[in-house]
């Protein structure tokens, strides 16, 4: 096991901590933005990580089912390739507060930019 910049391992284990903390916040913003264009399901985890945001079925399917129920997904049960996938995309109200959560998130990555 490789040892944290402290020299033991409890350094790594807070590291992966804050990493995984980072990430969580950062999915739904990764979520919504995948979604301007329709997925379902198994497309939208590839495409995400594909896109290096690479995300488990067990954090997807209730991120999906919480961003519908604050109104900002929409979803609907089609047959495809004889099987019934439910595919999401945008509301109207998923767009505008990706609009929004853009906008914060650069302002964001600039002050992050001046920090570091």
């Amino acid at each position: 096991m490789t040892q944290g910049i402290s020299g033991n391992g409890n350094s790594d284990e807070r590291y992966e901590n804050l990493r995984q903390e980072l990430r969580r916040g950062s999915l739904p913003l990764a979520v919504l933005a995948a979604l301007r264009i329709e997925h379902y399901g198994y497309t939208l985890r590839k495409t995400l990580a594909d896109r290096g945001m690479a995300i488990d079925e067990g954090t997807l399917y209730p991120l999906l089912r919480r961003l519908e129920g604050q109104g900002l997904l929409v979803s609907e049960w089609r047959e495809e390739d004889k099987r019934n996938k439910r595919f999401y995309h945008l509301s109207q109200d998923g767009k505008a507060i990706l609009k929004q959560l853009l906008a914060e998130w650069k302002n964001i990555h600039t002050s992050l930019d001046e920090i570091v």
